[in-house]
């Protein structure tokens, strides 16, 4: 299902969802949870804990709407929503510096793959922490755009900002990566 498709389709869903219909529920299911598996894991080292994250997004939006309250429209945004306050949460209450756990294939590999598998889990690292020293709003627009390809016009409707400010948003957060993700200049002797 395209991103637009799941938007219009989106307040039939939610009235549906709202008077607890399986069908509906088991489609918000299907359509969300994997999306925000992969927007929570941005954010979070571990498939464990951006499944947690995922499953606990899914939870309070049944929370919700058992209590009356929940997105009345934009479904997406309110699920994106509170799965990013979770995933930033999350990358707070990590300890900095941690142990990185290692993938089990990791260990089995050759020199040159562990070596490369090394400097990809660096990487990642790096650009996770760049990404969290941007403000809330320019990590939605840069992991929605670049992750999970949502176009500007489809982002602004998620997170009910005009397209111009989702680009202004993209702009000023891909500059902050840049400097955040340069190599520190070395001093000459």
């Amino acid at each position: 299902m395209t991103h637009s498709a799941m938007t219009d389709d989106d307040s039939d869903l939610l009235s549906r969802a709202r008077e607890f219909d399986p069908q509906a529920l088991g489609r918000i299911y299907d359509a969300y949870f994997e999306r925000l598996y992969r927007y929570a894991y941005r954010f979070v080292d571990g498939p464990e804990a951006a499944q947690d994250i995922a499953s606990e997004t899914l939870r309070r939006f049944l929370e919700a709407l058992r209590g009356g309250r929940g997105p009345e429209t934009h479904l997406a945004a309110w699920l994106y929503r509170v799965a990013h306050n979770l995933a930033i949460d999350a990358y707070r209450r990590a300890p900095p510096g941690g142990e990185v756990p290692l993938d089990p294939e990791f260990n089995q590999a050759g020199d040159a793959d562990t070596e490369a598998a090394a400097e990809q889990r660096i990487d990642r690292a790096r650009v996770r922490d760049a990404l969290a020293r941007l403000t809330p709003d320019q990590q939605h627009v840069v992991v929605l755009k670049f992750v999970e390809g949502y176009s500007n016009a489809e982002i602004g409707s998620l997170m009910r900002k005009p397209e111009g400010a989702v680009k202004s948003l993209q702009h000023r957060a891909l500059a902050a990566m840049r400097r955040l993700l340069q190599p520190p200049a070395r001093a000459e002797s």
